[in-house]
């Protein structure tokens, strides 16, 4: 198969072009001959896979690899990496200006083809660059390359082949997408000797075709046509598909656009706001690993973690009542609607400091001093009963702020999406991200009369400042993938144990006398009528749904995650994706192609 064609294979794997199960087969032969011939040497210290990725910033350089973008694509799935090219640096007879432009890194990961092993700029520059940095460097071609690097202690991964398939290979590898086995074959060097070579396990997601999961891509084909329905009967302008099986992404794909004008296409790489995923993305795995650390107790009641509830109605309720929706909340409180003239502002002060979207600022003080003690002094009619209520994880922020001493924003961002190399999740993306990287929400025209991109949908968690117990959470979808493939594998991802298996199955299990409920998140309905979340899914599945048209749901029957992130409240909200039914029809898709061996 030639270089062209082998080409192409890869970027479509990786990009979701149409291909056949045929092509398919092809290509993961040729990916899995790769991985079986490559060899890790100098990893006595256990380098790779990379660890500790809230720690690291990385840069990935070119030393005329002539594959770099494919290389890139895939690194950057993992943690941010921001790319170099000695090719920028053509007219300087050495590298160093290159290694200066390294200063702000710690960790670079070096492509060398082996046709380029034995230039002394390269050399020179490698040896000189791994003596300050964490250096990773990938040797692409023939074996007779690795003699140049007898002083180097750095880890070395070598592979015989130099083409697009083995630049996708070499990235998962690095990150514990892929594990390595193999060992030379020959001595190459008095350093490089028959039977050197470490083994390394696969610990984080791995970037692949169907049939690397025993599932023909034939049989996904159909979601295409549910995703076009959805698009073609305006139920939402953009969607973002990504299916994991065993670890393995198998299905990740854009349609549509942003917009119903078309102009900006739907990319993977776009940020959602997810809503009420933020329950079980953001709050629930906070109060997750505050219990397992025994600093909450689910059977103390609200007041002994809320000093100001305790003169209030919520004061005897009990926070595992709070967490499976069975506290006798009220389900909302429409704060949007009793903002008054003076509330808010066209321009930020020091009176007017927080801001709820473009052009609209609400005055100081506006969650403490209304929305808290209304939401405190609401009226608690249902307890005991499963009523949906927002305000149970209001509740829930305040508790895991008042233990932790820590914003939420922040506590997730330092315990979670860091560490698990989550780049684009969390609150206010607007403050970290280009605005087209974020899919618009909607026009809002009866609030804050504007286009919302960037700020949360939901009223209440605007006006909260965008940082809400309920809602507020953005991310993409391979981030979200990340962290539900961390509960999937009982809570251990990249080498970390976030959580005990004990406190993912307490969490994820059916918990409620008189719901379908976990704790904090939902779950497959026993009533087969509902067919909830699809029809076939299976009673272990959990996850949730959002408001904006996502969900994500856990099945570990099938060792899935499925993730369906949209905009369907563009530009204003319907209900089309709910009656057409498309989420749970994409799932039922993708569980039949699963059972069909």
């Amino acid at each position: 198969m030639n270089k062209l064609i082998i080409g192409l294979l890869i970027l479509c794997s990786f990009n979701a072009c149409a291909q056949d199960s045929k092509q398919n087969e092809q290509q993961l032969q040729i990916s899995n001959a790769i991985k079986n011939n490559t060899v890790l040497l100098n990893n006595q210290e256990a380098v790779v896979p990379l660890l500790k990725l809230d720690k690291r910033t990385i840069a990935s350089v070119s030393l005329g690899f002539s594959y770099q973008t494919v290389f890139d694509s895939l690194l950057n799935k993992y943690a941010k990496t921001t790319n170099f090219s000695s090719a920028q640096y053509l007219s300087d007879t050495t590298l160093d200006n290159l290694e200066d432009d390294l200063k702000y890194f710690n960790t670079v990961i070096i492509t060398l083809p082996s046709t380029e092993a034995q230039n002394a700029r390269n050399i020179n520059f490698i040896l000189s660059i791994s003596k300050s940095k964490q250096v990773i460097l990938a040797l692409f071609g023939d074996a007779g390359g690795l003699q140049f690097f007898n002083s180097l202690n750095s880890p070395i991964i070598w592979t015989d082949q130099n083409t697009p398939i083995s630049a996708s290979v070499i990235p998962q590898a690095i990150f514990g997408g892929i594990g390595l086995s193999k060992k030379l074959a020959a001595t190459l060097s008095p350093k490089y000797t028959l039977g050197a070579g470490f083994t390394t396990n696969s610990t984080r997601l791995k970037y692949t075709v169907p049939e690397d999961a025993g599932v023909n891509t034939n049989n996904l084909k159909e979601i295409d046509a549910i995703a076009r329905e959805a698009i073609e009967a305006r139920a939402t302008p953009g969607i973002v598909v990504l299916v994991a099986k065993d670890g393995k992404v198998i299905f990740n794909k854009a349609y549509g656009n942003h917009t119903y004008s078309n102009e900006a296409p739907d990319k993977l790489t776009d940020i959602f706001d997810l809503a009420s995923l933020t329950k079980t993305t953001a709050t629930t795995p906070t109060i997750m690993r505050l219990v397992e650390q025994k600093k909450l107790n689910l059977d103390t009641n609200i007041g002994a973690y809320i000093p100001k509830a305790r003169m209030s109605p919520m004061n005897n309720i009990k926070v595992r009542e709070v967490m499976l929706h069975q506290a006798g909340f009220i389900p909302y409180i429409p704060f949007h609607n009793a903002i008054q003239t003076g509330d808010y502002s066209r321009d930020s002060s020091a009176a007017y400091p927080t801001k709820v979207a473009d052009n609209y600022y609400i005055r100081k003080n506006y969650f403490k001093d209304v929305m808290w003690p209304k939401m405190l002094n609401s009226p608690i009619k249902t307890r005991g009963t499963y009523v949906y209520s927002d305000i149970s994880m209001y509740v829930m922020k305040e508790i895991a702020e008042r233990i932790t001493g820590t914003p939420l924003d922040q506590y997730v961002q330092d315990n979670f999406y860091k560490p698990l190399g989550m780049q684009t999740a969390g609150f206010l993306p607007r403050n970290r991200f280009p605005r087209e990287q974020i899919v618009p929400t909607e026009q809002d025209t009866y609030f804050r009369k504007t286009l919302l991109q960037g700020y949360v949908h939901d009223q209440g968690a605007a006006l909260a400042g965008g940082v809400s117990g309920h809602a507020g959470l953005f991310a993409s979808a391979n981030d979200v993938a990340i962290i539900y493939q961390m509960l999937l594998n009982k809570g251990s991802y990249g080498g970390e144990q976030y959580f005990t298996p004990q406190i993912v199955d307490m969490f994820t299990a059916k918990q409620s006398n008189v719901s379908r409920r976990g704790l904090g998140f939902d779950r497959w309905d026993p009533d087969l009528t509902k067919k909830y979340p699809s029809e076939t899914a299976s009673p272990q599945t959990y996850g949730h749904t959002g408001y904006t048209g996502t969900c994500v749901w856990v099945d570990p029957a099938r060792g899935l995650v499925y993730i369906f992130l949209s905009n369907r409240v563009y530009p204003s909200v319907t209900d089309k994706l709910g009656t057409l039914k498309i989420r749970g029809r994409i799932q039922d898709v993708i569980n039949k192609a699963i059972d069909q061996k």
